[in-house]
Protein backbone atom coordinates (compact mmCIF):
# COMPACT_ATOMS: atom_id res chain seq x y z
CA UNK A 1 0.00 0.00 0.00
CA UNK A 2 1.90 3.16 -1.44
CA UNK A 3 0.69 6.20 1.30
CA UNK A 4 1.97 9.64 1.36
CA UNK A 5 2.08 12.00 3.74
CA UNK A 6 1.12 15.67 2.92
CA UNK A 7 1.74 18.40 5.14
CA UNK A 8 -0.32 21.67 4.56
CA UNK A 9 2.03 24.29 5.17
CA UNK A 10 1.73 28.52 4.77
CA UNK A 11 3.84 31.26 6.18
CA UNK A 12 0.33 33.16 6.53
CA UNK A 13 -1.76 33.76 9.40
CA UNK A 14 -4.16 35.92 10.93
CA UNK A 15 -3.54 35.26 14.43
CA UNK A 16 -0.04 34.23 14.85
CA UNK A 17 2.10 34.90 11.34
CA UNK A 18 4.77 32.81 10.05
CA UNK A 19 4.23 30.42 12.86
CA UNK A 20 5.70 27.06 11.31
CA UNK A 21 9.03 28.24 10.85
CA UNK A 22 9.59 29.85 14.66
CA UNK A 23 11.88 28.20 16.98
CA UNK A 24 10.48 24.95 18.83
CA UNK A 25 13.29 23.18 21.02
CA UNK A 26 16.38 22.91 19.36
CA UNK A 27 14.99 23.51 16.03
CA UNK A 28 11.92 24.56 14.85
CA UNK A 29 7.97 23.72 14.41
CA UNK A 30 8.09 22.11 10.67
CA UNK A 31 10.96 19.77 11.85
CA UNK A 32 9.12 18.63 14.69
CA UNK A 33 6.35 18.04 12.17
CA UNK A 34 8.51 16.50 9.49
CA UNK A 35 10.28 14.10 12.06
CA UNK A 36 7.22 13.02 13.69
CA UNK A 37 5.46 12.26 10.28
CA UNK A 38 9.35 10.35 8.92
CA UNK A 39 8.36 8.32 12.21
CA UNK A 40 4.83 6.55 11.20
CA UNK A 41 5.45 3.44 9.84
CA UNK A 42 4.12 2.77 6.42
CA UNK A 43 4.72 6.33 4.95
CA UNK A 44 6.59 6.23 1.63
CA UNK A 45 7.12 9.66 1.30
CA UNK A 46 6.60 13.22 3.30
CA UNK A 47 5.60 16.50 0.91
CA UNK A 48 5.43 20.02 2.42
CA UNK A 49 2.68 21.40 0.27
CA UNK A 50 2.54 25.21 0.42
CA UNK A 51 1.29 27.99 -1.79
CA UNK A 52 2.70 29.55 -4.95
CA UNK A 53 2.68 32.94 -3.39
CA UNK A 54 5.88 34.89 -2.64
CA UNK A 55 5.09 34.95 0.91
CA UNK A 56 5.80 31.32 1.21
CA UNK A 57 8.91 31.35 -0.44
CA UNK A 58 10.74 30.88 3.06
CA UNK A 59 8.57 27.48 3.52
CA UNK A 60 10.33 26.47 -0.16
CA UNK A 61 14.02 27.10 0.56
CA UNK A 62 13.27 26.20 4.19
CA UNK A 63 12.25 22.70 2.32
CA UNK A 64 15.53 22.58 -0.12
CA UNK A 65 18.11 23.41 2.79
CA UNK A 66 16.30 20.37 5.17
CA UNK A 67 16.54 17.59 1.68
CA UNK A 68 12.23 18.10 2.17
CA UNK A 69 9.99 17.45 -0.65
CA UNK A 70 7.71 20.61 -1.43
CA UNK A 71 5.20 21.51 -4.09
CA UNK A 72 3.40 24.92 -4.79
CA UNK A 73 -0.16 25.35 -5.63
CA UNK A 74 -3.11 27.28 -4.71
CA UNK A 75 -3.34 29.17 -1.75
CA UNK A 76 -7.10 29.27 -0.61
CA UNK A 77 -7.86 26.52 -2.58
CA UNK A 78 -6.20 23.84 0.02
CA UNK A 79 -7.72 20.72 -1.75
CA UNK A 80 -7.00 21.50 -5.20
CA UNK A 81 -3.19 21.93 -3.77
CA UNK A 82 -3.58 18.18 -1.84
CA UNK A 83 -4.83 16.79 -4.86
CA UNK A 84 -2.60 18.13 -7.69
CA UNK A 85 0.26 17.19 -5.33
CA UNK A 86 -0.95 13.73 -4.55
CA UNK A 87 -1.22 13.55 -8.53
CA UNK A 88 2.70 13.29 -8.61
CA UNK A 89 2.86 10.54 -6.44
CA UNK A 90 0.11 8.42 -7.48
CA UNK A 91 -0.39 7.36 -4.15
CA UNK A 92 -2.90 4.90 -2.77
CA UNK A 93 -3.48 6.53 0.18
CA UNK A 94 -3.17 10.26 1.10
CA UNK A 95 -2.51 11.06 4.86
CA UNK A 96 -3.07 14.80 5.67
CA UNK A 97 -1.28 17.13 8.49
CA UNK A 98 -1.45 20.42 9.25
CA UNK A 99 1.94 22.30 9.81
CA UNK A 100 0.67 23.63 13.01
CA UNK A 101 0.44 20.40 15.02
CA UNK A 102 4.06 20.09 16.09
CA UNK A 103 3.24 17.20 18.31
CA UNK A 104 0.86 15.02 15.92
CA UNK A 105 0.65 11.16 17.18
CA UNK A 106 2.87 9.68 14.60
CA UNK A 107 2.18 6.05 16.46
CA UNK A 108 -1.77 6.50 16.23
CA UNK A 109 -0.66 7.12 12.88
CA UNK A 110 0.86 3.99 12.25
CA UNK A 111 -1.75 2.12 13.52
CA UNK A 112 -4.31 4.23 11.45
CA UNK A 113 -2.34 2.65 8.42
CA UNK A 114 -2.06 -0.93 9.69
CA UNK A 115 -6.22 -0.45 10.12
CA UNK A 116 -6.68 0.65 6.53
CA UNK A 117 -4.50 -2.04 5.01
CA UNK A 118 -6.43 -4.74 5.71
CA UNK A 119 -9.85 -2.81 5.37
CA UNK A 120 -9.34 -0.28 2.57
CA UNK A 121 -11.75 1.93 2.61
CA UNK A 122 -12.24 5.23 1.60
CA UNK A 123 -11.57 6.85 4.92
CA UNK A 124 -10.86 6.49 8.59
CA UNK A 125 -13.28 8.24 11.16
CA UNK A 126 -11.87 8.45 14.85
CA UNK A 127 -14.15 7.48 17.43
CA UNK A 128 -13.23 9.52 20.76
CA UNK A 129 -12.35 12.76 21.79
CA UNK A 130 -8.44 13.56 21.02
CA UNK A 131 -6.45 17.26 22.28
CA UNK A 132 -6.51 19.25 19.52
CA UNK A 133 -3.33 19.16 17.57
CA UNK A 134 -2.66 15.20 17.63
CA UNK A 135 -4.55 13.93 14.71
CA UNK A 136 -4.24 13.13 10.70
CA UNK A 137 -6.88 12.08 8.56
CA UNK A 138 -6.21 8.96 6.08
CA UNK A 139 -7.80 9.24 2.76
CA UNK A 140 -7.59 6.76 -0.30
CA UNK A 141 -6.02 8.99 -3.02
CA UNK A 142 -9.42 8.05 -4.99
CA UNK A 143 -12.09 9.63 -2.76
CA UNK A 144 -9.77 12.51 -2.48
CA UNK A 145 -10.02 13.03 -6.47
CA UNK A 146 -14.12 12.04 -5.69
CA UNK A 147 -13.96 15.17 -3.30
CA UNK A 148 -12.16 17.34 -5.49
CA UNK A 149 -15.06 16.93 -8.29
CA UNK A 150 -18.50 17.20 -5.87
CA UNK A 151 -16.90 19.31 -3.38
CA UNK A 152 -18.06 22.89 -4.38
CA UNK A 153 -18.55 24.77 -0.75
CA UNK A 154 -15.87 27.13 0.53
CA UNK A 155 -15.04 24.74 3.34
CA UNK A 156 -14.92 21.60 1.19
CA UNK A 157 -11.92 23.70 -0.75
CA UNK A 158 -10.16 24.70 2.36
CA UNK A 159 -10.48 21.69 5.00
CA UNK A 160 -9.73 19.02 2.20
CA UNK A 161 -11.54 16.19 3.72
CA UNK A 162 -14.28 17.63 5.22
CA UNK A 163 -16.60 16.52 2.60
CA UNK A 164 -15.95 13.50 3.68
CA UNK A 165 -16.62 13.87 6.99
CA UNK A 166 -19.68 15.87 6.01
CA UNK A 167 -21.16 13.20 3.96
CA UNK A 168 -20.05 10.16 5.32
CA UNK A 169 -23.03 8.07 3.90
CA UNK A 170 -21.18 8.40 0.13
CA UNK A 171 -18.10 6.69 1.22
CA UNK A 172 -16.77 3.49 2.29
CA UNK A 173 -15.49 4.07 6.13
CA UNK A 174 -13.50 2.14 9.00
CA UNK A 175 -13.29 3.20 12.75
CA UNK A 176 -10.45 3.37 14.42
CA UNK A 177 -10.98 3.21 18.49
CA UNK A 178 -8.82 5.78 20.20
CA UNK A 179 -6.83 4.79 22.69
CA UNK A 180 -8.40 5.72 26.48
CA UNK A 181 -4.75 7.30 27.72
CA UNK A 182 -4.99 9.52 24.19
CA UNK A 183 -8.46 10.71 25.53
CA UNK A 184 -8.55 14.33 26.68
CA UNK A 185 -10.58 17.08 24.41
CA UNK A 186 -9.62 19.65 27.29
CA UNK A 187 -6.13 20.10 26.19
CA UNK A 188 -4.73 22.13 22.98
CA UNK A 189 -1.49 21.10 21.56
CA UNK A 190 -1.73 23.22 18.65
CA UNK A 191 -0.50 26.20 17.53
CA UNK A 192 -2.40 29.42 16.47
CA UNK A 193 -1.57 31.70 18.71
CA UNK A 194 1.21 33.67 21.10
CA UNK A 195 -0.20 31.36 24.08
CA UNK A 196 -0.58 28.34 21.83
CA UNK A 197 3.14 28.87 21.40
CA UNK A 198 3.87 29.62 24.85
CA UNK A 199 2.71 26.01 25.61
CA UNK A 200 4.48 24.16 23.31
CA UNK A 201 7.69 25.98 23.81
CA UNK A 202 7.23 24.43 27.65
CA UNK A 203 6.56 21.36 26.17
CA UNK A 204 9.58 21.30 23.93
CA UNK A 205 11.83 22.84 26.36
CA UNK A 206 11.07 20.21 28.92
CA UNK A 207 11.32 16.76 26.94
CA UNK A 208 13.73 18.22 24.13
CA UNK A 209 12.90 15.52 22.06
CA UNK A 210 10.74 16.04 18.37
CA UNK A 211 9.96 12.03 19.10
CA UNK A 212 8.27 12.45 22.15
CA UNK A 213 5.07 10.04 22.74
CA UNK A 214 1.46 11.77 22.08
CA UNK A 215 0.78 10.05 25.62
CA UNK A 216 3.89 11.59 27.58
CA UNK A 217 3.24 15.36 26.17
CA UNK A 218 -0.36 14.49 27.55
CA UNK A 219 0.80 12.71 31.23
CA UNK A 220 2.98 16.10 31.52
CA UNK A 221 0.21 18.73 31.04
CA UNK A 222 -1.92 16.85 33.12
CA UNK A 223 0.63 17.35 35.46
CA UNK A 224 1.85 20.66 35.12
CA UNK A 225 -1.73 22.49 35.35
CA UNK A 226 -0.51 25.52 35.11
CA UNK A 227 0.97 24.86 31.64
CA UNK A 228 -2.08 23.56 30.25
CA UNK A 229 -3.53 26.53 31.47
CA UNK A 230 -1.70 28.87 28.83
CA UNK A 231 -4.18 28.57 26.37
CA UNK A 232 -6.73 26.42 27.82
CA UNK A 233 -9.37 30.02 27.05
CA UNK A 234 -8.45 30.33 23.48
CA UNK A 235 -11.23 29.54 21.01
CA UNK A 236 -11.07 27.42 17.81
CA UNK A 237 -11.72 29.32 14.96
CA UNK A 238 -15.08 27.66 13.29
CA UNK A 239 -15.36 26.25 10.12
CA UNK A 240 -17.50 28.31 7.85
Amino acid sequence: MNTIVIIQARMGSSRLPGKILKPLGDVDVLTYDIERCRAINGISEVIVATSSLPHDDAIATWCKEHHVACFRGSEDDVLDRYVQCAKVYKPDYVMRVTSDCPFVDYEMASEMIGLMATEKKDVILLEGELPRGLAVELISYEALLRIHKIGKEPRHREHVTYYAYEFTEQFETVTYKLPENLEAPELRITLDTAEDYALLTEVAKHFNDPLISSEGVIQFLKQHPEIAKLNAHIEQKPVI
